[in-house]
């Protein structure tokens, strides 16, 4: 489109001189004499045609440039803007952030203490009852030892022919030792 224009402006610019660069007859040509007003005056008719015609679409040409380069800079410093806030909100969600981990790290710490302080206790209250049934245990087999070597003592000793006890003998034994 430019260059359109350009060939335009000189087509119309060039064609006339080469149109009137004829070769007439040469004689003295003084500034009287000559047609250099008659040029003059025809170049300034031109020109305020051409002005007229072209200054119009030449001056909406630069405002509308200038309003579209004003528009980009708006539009630039909207987004700026905009990423400065986005800047600013990211920034204080990192601190929240931050402060949310060291929270949690905290409340990690604390729960961790209390659990273990659970565990310990509840491994404390099992041991104490594995004891405790250890202990009743070794006392029962103890029990049953003694039960069973009571047992084989008595029922050697009544099997035994070796020692002659009669019943009479028996309940007077356990009669002193009940009394």
């Amino acid at each position: 489109m430019r260059i359109k224009n350009i060939a335009l402006i000189a087509t119309v610019l060039l064609v006339p001189s080469l149109v009137l660069a004829s070769g007439a007859e040469h004689h003295d040509v003084t500034m009287f004499n000559s047609d250099f007003f008659y040029r003059v005056l025809n170049f300034s008719v031109f020109i305020g045609i051409l002005y007229y015609l072209i200054a119009n679409p030449i001056k909406e040409y630069f405002v509308g440039r200038s309003e579209g380069i004003a528009n980009q800079l708006e539009e630039i410093e909207e987004k700026l803007q905009a990423s400065k806030n986005a800047r600013l909100t990211a920034e204080e969600n990192v601190v929240k952030a931050e402060s949310k981990a060291k929270e949690i790290i905290s409340n990690a710490g604390d729960e961790a203490k209390i659990l273990s302080a659970n565990i310990a206790d509840k491994n404390a209250i099992a041991l104490a009852i594995l004891e405790k049934q250890a202990d009743e245990k070794q006392a029962l087999s103890a029990k049953k030892a003694t039960q069973a070597t009571i047992d084989a003592l008595l029922n050697d000793g009544f099997n035994n022919s070796d020692i002659n006890i009669d019943e009479a003998k028996v309940v007077s034994l356990i009669s002193d030792k009940v009394a």
